[in-house]
């Protein structure tokens, strides 16, 4: 199971949309041990001092596929998540100096927790819905599928480009481009999809 993540796919104003889609995708991958379910806890991992916190739909993918066409690329998703995408600053930072990678800034135990999965039936418009991000009783992020550079068929017809996409892949689909932060032991993080709270742990 691969976990892929998309960068730098939101704006806050839909009328920047067009200028920035030049069909080259900020694309990373992160390893299935980064996965947390089932609400547990998120341990603040030792390798950082600057946990950030991104909250992000994730999808599911749902059947293989290759050069899938954007027409059909909708059909490869089963299921629609939550989750937190974290980033150890300090360590991207470092690996920004020497050009390097992003592995490690986002791939340390703990960096990917998210919720159940509803299915793709649940959602009569994939271009229009809603998510949440509160910390600590305090709304401090919130996204609109509206406001992607990259719709899901295009994140799917863009990356199965490159590699083929296996049932239960999943992907995360970017953040909203504004609230993003840093989180402390003891921050409580509860994700809502569309006013359904899914996501509900706290940094131990």
């Amino acid at each position: 199971m691969k976990i892929i993540g998309i960068g730098k796919n939101y704006v806050n104003d839909k009328n920047e949309i067009s200028a920035l889609k030049t069909g080259a995708q900020v694309i990373f991958t992160k390893p299935e041990s980064t996965l947390v379910t089932d609400n547990k806890d998120v341990s603040y991992p030792k390798i950082t001092t600057q946990l950030a916190y991104e909250v992000e739909l994730l999808i599911k993918i749902g059947k293989q596929g290759k050069d899938i066409a954007l027409k059909d690329a909708e059909s490869y998703i089963s299921g629609i998540a939550v989750g937190i995408d974290y980033t150890a600053k300090d360590v991207l930072a470092a690996s920004r100096e020497t050009k390097g990678p992003w592995a490690l800034a986002k791939g340390f135990d703990g960096a990917s927790p998210i919720s159940s999965f509803k299915p793709i039936s649940n959602f009569a418009d994939l271009n229009n819905i809603n998510f949440d991000l509160v910390i600590n009783g305090e709304q401090k992020q919130v996204g609109n599928t509206g406001f992607m550079i990259y719709n899901f068929s295009e994140i799917i017809t863009y990356v199965s480009s490159f590699m083929t996409l296996e049932p239960g892949d999943l992907i995360f689909t970017g953040t909203p481009a504004s609230g993003t932060g840093l989180n402390s032991k003891g921050d409580h993080l509860q994700v809502s999809l569309e006013g359904e709270l899914l996501l509900d742990f706290k940094i131990i």
